[in-house]
């Protein structure tokens, strides 16, 4: 299977929100509560620094994405935060990885200096491993920083990695 990443356009609002949608519905990795609809997704997606669109060439199909943004503002606009993810039934064909480098690299042109993740939740294990594996640096631990879905709480880990 071969991906590609590309920024996102207004056609791909409605897989885009899909994608989106199921993350939060899990409940288990964003943070965000409230699920994105058409006028909402556009707005999103649209007012990030960057958002990326993974697509799938054998089918043409969106797989994936990711959102990029400043970490905070003035003198640590500098700083930028990402969230990814992939589609479902795309899980484990390294989509994330394509994903994480792509941000990283388009980061490094908008003149981010350095990508910062700020609640990777610890029960989160492939993306833990992917961090890892790319040379992110863990922070440290914030001890039940992240609500589960199911009313639980995990520890979150900052990571992040010098661009």
């Amino acid at each position: 299977m071969a991906n590609i990443i590309r920024k996102f356009s207004d056609d791909d609002i409605e897989a885009a929100i899909e994608i989106w949608n199921e993350v939060v519905e899990d409940g288990v990795a964003f943070p965000q509560l409230e699920k994105l609809d058409v006028e909402t997704g556009k707005k999103f997606f649209s007012n990030q620094s960057y958002t990326g669109i993974a697509i799938n060439n054998d089918t043409n199909k969106i797989c994936g994405l990711y959102i990029m943004h400043p970490n905070n503002v003035g003198r640590c606009v500098h700083i930028c935060n990402a969230s990814y993810a992939v589609k479902s039934d795309e899980r484990g064909n390294h989509i994330g990885e394509l994903l994480v480098k792509d941000c990283m690299t388009e980061a490094k042109k908008m003149g981010f200096r350095i990508l910062q993740f700020n609640a990777v939740v610890s029960n989160n294990y492939f993306a833990l491993r992917l961090y890892d594996k790319l040379g992110f640096v863990k922070l440290g631990t914030i001890p039940g920083g992240f609500l589960m879905k199911d009313g639980s709480y995990q520890d979150i880990i900052p990571h992040y990695h010098l661009l």
